[in-house]
């Protein structure tokens, strides 16, 4: 194609450019507009490839220099950036429950120099593609209109096929390249320029009027149809980015892949996400067969879920990846907490939404509001101030409870007086009794909305718990079980650290936060509930005999004081840590196939007979091991190794990685020493730096 055509193009499409400024510095006297421009994009591209090329082969400043140039001229000024910004953070923390958000002097600053960052990364993306050998087939006259074009492009919305227009106050990064689309528009802008048939009308008609906006939005929605096509499969793989890893490495293998995510949208953002917690992507093939397809995004915040995006409208996932989500979810031991808490979020933004706009509550919305059926659950620290706001507002708690159980006024308590008068439906609040060391004549409420406490009882006579308590239950003075009767559901804890014998104890069906039987030391008559979802105490217990675990423990299990794994049957799925802390043998032990947590096992001088789950979710402690011998390590740690007293490394295979601190002696407590040390079969003799 000739030059002069591209040069025409762009004189028809800025009709002024020949005249500016800048193109007339190197006009040299010539009043063709075509030659004008030619000689302009000669000396750019001489000058860009010189600060490139002495960039890489001196180190010089000049490309700081140039970039400089640039980012005054695109960068949006801290001055540009709209208060709307602000207030939109502050919608969105509000609607994921992290409650008000207030912005500093010092956060705003901070907020400010994020977003000019990441605009000035984004932007050194498209300069530096279009000075790489990537790019040599591309005129300089396109590589012009394509850099211009994107300048003005804000944000796409895949719904309408357009994008918005880029102001300066548009906080947003610049867009993807996307290379496929460039390559689609310069191949059709080929075609047109040299006359050649062209059978879409609706792209000759974009053609014809220049916009390059209305290119891009119509190369990505071919581009889209086509890689949809290859969408339909869910045949691929996860990938995943550990916390504290390079980000660059997640950042370059998602950026320009269209998908939406603020991970792809600057380093900055993906170096924050991957310093908070690990990161997996699920990717497909590509039309070339490659697993580089990016469809799925599970982000943790330390080890709990934070957020999962796939590509769809809104960055929702795609039907067909909804199965491949929960699979994996089975990984995770927050799965069911981290889909409570969206479904939770959604439903509390729609009754604020009520709430501002004077529509009355429904009794729905009002047991949802005062959590009488389940907590409200958001990705917070703090309860969302949401709840406490609304109610405070409406300022009448008593009428929207009645209105909620269906019941008078009078049967609804808010202070302790009147939970004890008798005759109390639903007592709101916490029921601290714990003074009372005599049940005789307690009249509870029918339910309690948050913790009773009577853990000054140490019998359990006269006493009656007929009530459904949401909270803690707290009967740690309890030395005997002897007519006690639990309710069927305890929403939070159940202490009964005073026990020392499980005879006559029945335990609630379900207990929806930790149970703690600390004072047990034999499992005799103890029938524990098929689910636990806090910690298991059972830190006295000197022996397994008799035990049945539940086979699900959300949280932590302390087996601390077993000495022999006889008749040991752990639970198929603990969430935290497991302390076997005084097993002196791994002899019968049959260990769970995974672990949320750490596990303590060192009390062994052996592995003998020791299999570790594939993989762990934090520390390992072996650290009475004084050999290696038949020791299989996990290809997973998430936190520290401790092999504190090995004498000898003879058998010791390292995992690839692990999360926290290395603490082995006889390698200077250096992971990376140690590695190496044993790749090159190295005898140690004396502990070394690396």
């Amino acid at each position: 194609m000739d030059k002069h055509s591209g040069l025409e193009f762009l004189n028809k499409l800025y009709k002024d450019l020949h005249n500016s400024e800048i193109v007339m510095h190197t006009a040299n006297g010539t009043s063709n507009k075509n030659e004008k421009l030619d000689r302009y994009f000669n000396r750019l591209v001489k000058i860009t490839k010189r600060v490139y090329d002495n960039s890489r082969k001196t180190s010089s400043n000049d490309i700081n220099l140039l970039k400089k140039y640039y980012y005054d001229s695109y960068v949006i000024k801290e001055d540009n950036i709209p208060e709307s910004y602000f207030e939109l953070q502050k919608k969105i923390a509000l609607e994921e429950g992290y409650g008000h958000l207030e912005y500093t002097k010092e956060n705003k600053k901070l907020e400010i120099e994020h977003i000019i960052s990441e605009q000035k990364h984004s932007l050194d993306k498209w300069l530096d593609y279009f000075v790489s050998e990537d790019t040599n087939n591309y005129p300089t006259w396109f590589k012009y209109y394509a850099f211009q074009g994107m300048l003005k492009l804000g944000s796409y919305d895949k719904k309408t096929n357009t994008f918005t227009k880029r102001t300066i106050g548009t906080t947003k990064p610049f867009i993807e390249i996307n290379r496929e689309v460039i390559a689609f528009i310069y191949s059709y802008l080929v075609k047109y320029l040299d006359k050649q048939e062209i059978d879409d009308n609706e792209i000759k008609k974009l053609l014809d009027s220049g916009s390059f906006s209305k290119l891009y939005a119509y190369a990505l929605k071919q581009i889209d149809s086509t890689l949809k096509d290859n969408f339909k499969s869910d045949e691929g793989i996860w990938k995943k980015y550990a916390r504290g890893s390079n980000p660059e490495i997640l950042f370059n293998d998602i950026y320009g892949k269209g998908t939406g995510w603020c991970t792809a949208g600057g380093i900055e953002t993906a170096t924050s996400h991957i310093n908070g917690g690990d990161f997996y992507v699920y990717y497909t093939k590509d039309k070339d067969g490659n697993y580089t397809s990016p469809r799925i995004a599970i982000r943790m915040q330390g080890n709990s879920i934070a957020e999962i995006r796939g590509i769809a409208e809104n960055q929702n996932l795609e039907t067909n990846m909804e199965e491949i989500v929960d699979k994996k979810l089975e990984e995770f031991p927050d799965k069911d907490l981290y889909k409570k808490k969206v479904k939770d979020m959604k439903m509390m933004t729609y009754i604020y939404t009520k709430f501002k706009n004077n529509v009355e509550l429904t009794k729905d919305d009002l047991r949802f509001l005062y959590e009488i059926d389940n907590e409200i659950m958001g990705f917070g620290y703090e309860k969302d101030p949401r709840i406490k706001e609304i109610i405070e507002r409406r300022n009448n708690s008593k009428k929207d409870l009645a209105n909620a159980f269906d019941c008078e006024e009078d049967e609804i308590a808010l202070t302790k007086e009147e939970a004890l008068k008798g005759n109390i439906k639903y007592f709101r609040g916490d029921l601290d009794l714990s003074s009372l060391t005599s049940a005789k004549g307690l009249n509870l409420p029918s339910q309690i909305g948050g913790n009773l406490d009577l853990s000054g009882l140490t019998s359990a006579e006269g006493l009656n718990i007929s009530s459904e308590i949401k909270g803690d239950l707290d009967l740690s003075g309890l030395t005997s079980a002897e007519g006690l009767n639990l309710p069927s559901q305890i929403g939070g804890r159940l202490y009964l650290g005073g026990l020392t014998s499980a005879e006559g104890l029945e335990l609630p069906i379900q207990i929806g936060g930790s149970l703690i039987l600390s004072s047990l030391t034999s499992a005799k008559g103890l029938n524990l509930p098929s689910q636990i979802g806090g910690s298991l105490y059972l830190n006295s217990l000197t022996s397994a005999e008799g035990l049945k675990l539940p086979s699900q423990i959300g949280g932590y299990l302390n087996l601390s004081s077993l000495t022999s794994a006889k008749g040991l049957n752990l639970p198929s799925q603990i969430g935290e840590s497991l302390d076997l802390s005084g097993l002196t043998s791994a002899e019968g032990l049959n260990l769970p196939s995974q672990i949320g947590g750490g596990l303590d096992l060192r009390g062994l001088t052996s592995a003998e007979g020791l299999n570790l789950p594939s993989q762990i979710g934090g520390y390992l402690d072996l650290s009475g091991l004084t050999s290696a011998e038949g020791l299989n390590l996990p290809s997973q740690i998430g936190g520290s190794l401790y092999l504190n007293s090995l004498t000898s490394a003879e058998g010791l295979e390292l995992p690839d990685k692990i999360g926290g601190a290395f603490y082995c002696p006889l390698f200077n407590n250096n992971f990376e020493y140690a590695k190496e040390c044993l790749r090159q079969k190295k005898e140690i003799d004396k502990p070394k730096s690396i």
